[in-house]
């Protein structure tokens, strides 16, 4: 089964990323967009990228709870 996710295009990654600290949840369908763009290596920024892995570094040390529903 291919999973498959609405392009969400217009929401810039720190957007998506600030919404994330903001509100101390990491959804699903963000989870997999930040993912995303990060392995695809696609024309992501080193500020873009050093986002997504505060993201990541505060899901590590509990101040971003992954909520997978």
């Amino acid at each position: 089964m291919l999973w498959t996710l609405p392009t969400r295009s217009k929401i810039s990654i720190s957007q998506v990323t600030d919404r994330i600290v903001n509100s101390g949840q990491l959804g699903h369908a963000d989870y997999l967009r930040l993912m995303s763009a990060i392995l695809s290596d696609k024309d992501i920024t080193e500020s873009e990228r050093n986002q997504i892995n505060r993201v990541f570094d505060y899901v590590q040390t509990g101040r971003v709870r992954f909520n997978d529903m």
